[in-house]
């Protein structure tokens, strides 16, 4: 058996056994990003969360359990893990990462204090960067944070910006002449080609290997939403007539509109609709470290068991 090979016990020793810190392994990491002017944050980057899960076999692990794995897409037995990445158009690193530990660990289940949902978790490595002064435009993440009350909640208490992701489905309460949900506010939104765009306006994407594509948006006035509210719904598209789930982006965001009312009262730096679609730009940086540290340094590739193992093999 490979495990039982000298070369494996000395890993299984040194991940299990041996004495050093994880966490000051990685808080001299970022000190070093900290100081090289290549990799120095700066107030234009995001600060990327997210979740993934990797299949694991057994009941034994530490953070066990069958969860939703977003590297094959569905329900399964594995261990998830709950990440910050800082990222600009120029370098992307990952920053944190904290395990998610299922509720049947604990004996209390999911009324027990120590058991922390996985937006509880991200608030969580946000004041983790804030502690140690990264610097950024915004927070920024998926539909399971954009649709998630606590943890807007937790980010506007602290006067955080953010532009996180709604599905298309996202709705409110509201007259059932109005319409109600965020898919139907673009679809109504005029729309007559690139001759006469209506209320969408024109955007040109940038990526890093040099190409451009021509996306359109739309600052969404509704309900629940706008300019003066405390949260905007921008929509970004390929294609405002067909909306295509591929390439079609609902964000919320609760920075202010230049020039509205909201700018001089919420103390956030203001951001047009092109600066709000750049920022969740960013996010698809995390989904390319993960196959970097996937495929390239075997992240989930561990045999040992216990919380502290895990989180040596992570670094």
């Amino acid at each position: 058996m490979g495990a039982q090979r000298k070369e494996a016990q000395s890993l299984q020793w040194f991940l299990s056994e041996s004495r050093w810190d994880p966490e000051e392994i990685n808080r001299r990491r970022v000190e070093l990003l900290l100081e090289d002017p290549a990799s120095a944050p700066n107030d234009r980057g995001a600060l990327v969360i997210d979740e993934t899960g990797d299949r694991k076999e057994g009941k034994k692990t530490a953070h066990v359990g069958r969860q939703y794995l977003s590297s094959i897409g569905k329900i399964d037995n594995g261990v998830v893990s709950v990440s910050s990445l800082w990222a600009d158009e120029r370098v992307y690193y990952p920053l944190e990462v904290e395990p998610y530990t299922p509720a049947h660990h604990f004996e209390g289940g999911k009324e027990d204090p120590r058991f922390r949902t996985k937006p509880q978790i991200a608030l969580e490595v946000v004041e983790a960067a804030l502690e140690v002064g990264i610097p950024f435009r915004a927070v920024v993440a998926d539909i399971l944070y954009g649709e998630h009350r606590g943890f807007r909640k937790g980010l506007e208490e602290k006067r955080i910006p953010y532009v996180l992701a709604l599905k298309p489905s996202y709705a409110w309460y509201r007259p059932i002449t109005e319409p109600g949900t965020v898919e139907e506010i673009a679809q109504l939104a005029r729309w007559e080609g690139p001759e006469y765009t209506g209320e969408w306006v024109k955007l040109s994407r940038t990526f890093r290997d040099g190409h451009t594509e021509q996306w359109w948006a739309l600052e969404a006035e509704c309900r629940p939403f706008g300019k003066e509210k405390h949260r905007r719904l921008i929509v970004a598209t390929t294609d405002p007539a067909e909306l295509p789930d591929l390439t079609t982006w609902y964000l919320l965001t609760n920075m202010p509109a230049p020039g509205s009312l909201r700018a001089t009262e919420s103390g956030l730096e203001v951001a047009e609709v092109a600066e709000v679609v750049r920022l969740y730009s960013l996010r698809s940086w995390i989904e390319q470290s993960y196959k970097q540290v996937k495929n390239s340094l075997g992240w989930a590739h561990y045999q040992v068991r216990s919380d502290l193992a895990i989180r040596r093999h992570w670094p």
